[in-house]
């Protein structure tokens, strides 16, 4: 009960940002085939991100953006981190521990319907893809295919929006996450 209702309660937070919270696109190209990544785009507004990961559920696993859930999409098998992931689309999250490596999460389950964790969304968003908020480790883990662990640094350029990069390496690119002056980040590569 006490999961549900943090998960409601982080719900209805982000809820009222709906229309203004903006999406972004990451896009990698690794030889002629591409991955993107689309994730939501929430803002510090004053706020710490440490303040922001206190709200987190018990089980420390954070949606990696804001509103519809986070999503990599890749057209080839990759190597994400030394870990290989087949082609297809994925939900992607984040294990923030209390201390340690944070973690990048990719699970095979897409999300769930808005309208099924809040009866009252409006019609036209009811079926949107809205992650697991404080029940991802009951209803989905055991989907989940790949978890790698994240090299964390300082952002060059601090950013109010959450923001997800790919940086060209050779062949391979540099995947980063960034928000306000941190940044974690992991290689990704075609598997072969």
């Amino acid at each position: 009960m006490k999961t549900r209702f943090a998960a409601l309660a982080a719900l209805s937070l982000a809820l009222p940002a709906l229309a203004q919270s903006p999406r972004g696109a990451a896009v990698a190209t690794l030889g002629d085939k591409k991955v993107v990544v689309d994730y939501g785009r929430p803002a510090l507004k004053g706020r710490t991100i440490d303040a922001l990961l206190k709200q987190l559920p018990a089980e420390r696993i954070w949606r990696a953006g804001e509103n519809e859930v986070s999503t990599l999409s890749t057209e080839i098998d990759l190597k994400i981190g030394g870990k290989t992931v087949k082609a297809g689309k994925y939900s992607l999250y984040i294990h923030v521990p209390e201390s340690g490596r944070w973690a990048l999460i990719l699970n095979s389950d897409l999300g769930q319907p808005l309208g099924s964790i809040w009866k009252e969304a409006p019609e036209n968003l009811k079926g949107m893809p809205y992650p697991y908020l404080g029940n991802y480790e009951e209803k989905i883990k055991a989907k989940e295919v790949l978890r790698v662990g994240l090299k964390s640094g300082t952002s060059a350029s601090p950013s109010e929006n959450f923001t997800m990069t790919f940086t060209p390496k050779g062949k391979a690119s540099t995947m980063t996450l960034a928000w306000g002056n941190q940044a974690w980040s992991t290689e990704i590569a075609p598997a072969k």
